[in-house]
């Protein structure tokens, strides 16, 4: 691809307009920067786009936003749904909304009506709109978790899970089709006036929030210490404000305090520099204003209150930090020890999770005679084994989640919900008060009785076009040259997902992964021990996940310690 060709079209072609083509002339000098912006097409990653907020085709813009929408048009018409819909929600991200109205009037242009959130709304909600309206597929414009300077673009199907095979890659076979000038477009008010824009809100809110409310197993306890239970939550400046304080406030939780200084969208996230529940550094105002109110739980959802963050309050007063994998697994415990105890367990029952998630929920299931499935990374594989039960009827889906901080309770969306896990969380905390537990007296109770499970990730950002090809030989190494161990962990087994192979590094038998192919190696490790190693699918990133099972809490945090120390050394001399 001749960038420099390109990049002479974007500031030439009056097609472009001159906002656009006064912020490239700015690069003019800078042939590095040009070559990031018009290297390559930005590509659809777990589903969909996300990049840097720019000019070029590398990059998230109006252009770029539209070419996709067209090609999804493309492929919705050649299969003959357009008399669905398509439902589109946004974040609270720069450029969000203007992004939603492209992709809705590009639509419009093509026939298809939009069914547009009046104003931004959570990730799940969306999921759960494609279903409620009957539409074909949505579209939800975040880039979740990434730096201010990132947007995104999430394509849903008529499941409400994010799009996947074969729909992912019919999809990008139309993008890649045409041109960004191929996309069509028509006025707004002629696209309402025509009814092929429609605006959303309230009802939909409503019917999710119903919605919520039939996952309550227990609103005796939340009825009776719903007054007493404090909770700290904030949104990162994100979508989950309304939805999760009203969720609360409906179903009995009287004290939750929001932090203020993060409690209103702004997609500068100002008070954080990743807004991501995950890091430490997101908590520090609610963990704050927790001690301040002496509060029981402190909640942290992402600007897509997809994720949910957790820290936890001992009967100490000190808080407690639960990665994804420990909130997950006590939600597991939770839901499945209940609805064991109220109504019974279905035979076919399944717990669902992702091939990067913590084994603890394997030792949770067999306790409770529940089948545990794997996929690969990313929940819209969790929404595809749900379809599946539905279509073939069999199969019940009972919980999912992966480590990195997200879970589904219900089937009302088929995505990673935070706002029923926020839910679901706090009415673990009253049914555990009924029981003089706190949810870190809980965490200490499944440890002691499963087996001290410890996970952790490693992470190597590598950006730009050296970092993509610095990423792609290390998984190439990886493939070709598994370990005899890892971090002194003998390998047993090497899956490699990318050519479907299971290899028994005893007795050298092979066996396919049963998984589809991906960018994926796993090792599993002698001890109950194991490794995964993946490039993100949405950031310049390379990840390392892995997983020790201690004799204790202490010796499981020092083994885990020492095991992502030396994963990092492991892959130095690959740099």
């Amino acid at each position: 691809m001749d960038y420099m060709k390109i990049y002479e079209e974007w500031t030439t072609n009056p097609f472009f307009s001159e906002e656009t083509r006064q912020e490239l002339l700015a690069i003019k000098d800078d042939e590095k920067e040009i070559k990031e912006r018009f290297y390559a097409d930005l590509e659809f990653g777990t589903a969909g786009l996300r990049g840097i907020i720019g000019a070029g085709i590398n990059r998230m813009n109006n252009y770029v936003v539209a070419k996709a929408t067209q090609g999804l048009a493309n492929y919705i018409l050649h299969r003959k749904k357009q008399a669905k819909g398509v439902a589109i929600c946004f974040d609270s991200r720069r450029c969000s909304p203007e992004f939603a109205d492209v992709a809705a009037l590009c639509l419009a242009a093509n026939g298809i009506k939009a069914y547009v959130f009046e104003s931004l709304r959570p990730t799940p909600e969306l999921s759960f709109a494609v279903r409620e309206l009957g539409c074909v597929a949505g579209i939800n414009i975040t880039a979740s978790h990434n730096p201010p300077e990132y947007n995104g673009y999430k394509v849903y199907w008529e499941d409400g899970a994010q799009i996947t095979p074969p729909h992912d890659a019919g999809i990008m076979k139309e993008v890649k089709s045409i041109t960004v000038q191929d996309a069509k477009t028509m006025p707004k008010l002629e696209a309402i006036h025509e009814g092929l824009y429609e605006i959303i809100g309230k009802e939909i809110d409503d019917s999710y929030m119903a919605a919520l409310k039939k996952q309550i197993i227990h609103q005796d306890c939340i009825d009776r210490y719903g007054s007493e239970i404090k909770v700290v939550y904030t949104p990162l400046h994100g979508t989950g404000n309304i939805p999760a304080r009203r969720i609360l406030r409906e179903i009995g939780f009287e004290n939750v305090y929001v932090v203020p200084e993060q409690e209103l969208p702004d997609g500068d996230f100002p008070t954080v520099s990743y807004p991501n529940p995950e890091a430490a550094e997101a908590f520090e105002l609610a963990l704050k204003l927790a001690k301040e109110r002496n509060a029981d739980l402190v909640l942290a959802t992402d600007p897509d209150a997809d994720r949910l963050g957790v820290y936890v309050k001992d009967k100490q007063g000190e808080y407690h930090c639960l990665t994804g994998n420990m909130s997950g697994s006590l939600l597991a415990e939770y839901e499945l020890s209940q609805r064991a105890a109220t109504k019974g367990l279905p035979e076919d029952g399944v717990l669902i999770k992702t091939i990067v998630t913590t084994n603890f929920a394997d030792a949770i299931a067999k306790h409770y005679g529940v089948k545990v499935i794997e996929t690969l990374t990313g929940f819209k594989y969790i929404g595809q084994q749900i379809l599946n039960f539905e279509t073939k009827g069999e199969g019940t889906y009972l919980f999912g989640f992966e480590e990195s901080y997200g879970c589904l309770i219900g089937t009302h969306a088929r995505d990673k919900d935070a706002i029923v896990a926020t839910m679901a969380l706090c009415e673990a905390a009253a049914y555990y008060r009924s029981k003089d537990m706190t949810l870190w007296d809980v965490m200490i109770d499944m440890y002691d009785r499963y087996g001290y499970y410890l996970d952790g990730i490693e992470t190597l950002t590598l950006k730009g076009i050296d970092g993509k090809e610095k990423i792609t030989s290390i998984m190439d190494h990886l493939k070709a040259h598994t370990p005899e161990q890892v971090a002194g962990y003998k390998v047993l087994w090497a899956r490699n997902y990318d050519n479907d192979t299971a290899t028994n590094m005893i007795n050298k038998a092979v066996l396919p992964t049963g998984l589809p192919k991906s960018n994926v190696v796993y090792y599993d490790l002698e001890g109950g021990a194991w490794l995964c190693v993946r490039p993100s699918g949405t950031e310049p990133k390379i990840k390392f996940y892995y997983g020790i099972v201690g004799e204790s809490i202490e010796n499981a945090h020092e083994l885990a310690d020492k095991f992502g120390q030396e994963v990092l050394k492991m892959i130095e001399h690959l740099l």
